[in-house]
């Protein structure tokens, strides 16, 4: 028997992508109940294989332990774009489907804050602003509202 490919699907952090993995559904019943491929195949493994600029580079064989799973691929570059295809490897059969690639672009640091900084410093300026207003006030430089004393004049 074949088996399928699993449903895959990516998404980035900082410095890494995370991949989500779902097995494919056999349509295998033992008595109503329908089986799931752990059900079927006690020993299931699965390989996943990284397409950069560079190449393509396998991961280590991982096993299966549940229907949906995710893994984490660290120590990426940021701002780069990476590919991942997924097989299921069943001892019991010979042949597997890699799933199509995913692709996403792995973040940076940068990316993520850039708008938290903006918004925090344009806060922080207009805070600045006020107060240097405030103390300029009370200092008596604008908006003199008190005449001078007679002496002075």
């Amino acid at each position: 028997a074949s088996l399928g490919p699993p449903e895959v699907n990516v998404s980035s952090c900082l410095n890494c992508i995370n991949v989500t993995i779902k097995l494919p559904t056999p349509h295998v019943r033992n008595n109503e109940k329908l089986l799931s491929l752990i059900d079927i195949y006690e020993d299931l493994d699965y390989d996943i294989t990284l397409k950069t600029l560079d190449g393509e580079h396998k991961r280590p064989r991982e096993k299966i332990t549940e229907e949906i799973f995710n893994t984490v691929i660290e120590e990426l570059y940021p701002n780069r774009n990476y590919c991942v295809s997924v097989t299921v490897i069943a001892f019991r059969s010979k042949h597997s489907t890699p799933s199509a690639w995913k692709c996403v672009t792995a973040d940076s640091v940068a990316q993520q804050d850039y708008h938290i900084v903006a918004i925090a410093g344009a806060v922080c300026f207009s805070l600045m602003l006020a107060g240097a207003l405030k103390c300029v006030h009370a200092g008596g430089y604008i908006l003199q509202n008190k005449s001078l004393p007679h002496m002075l004049v």
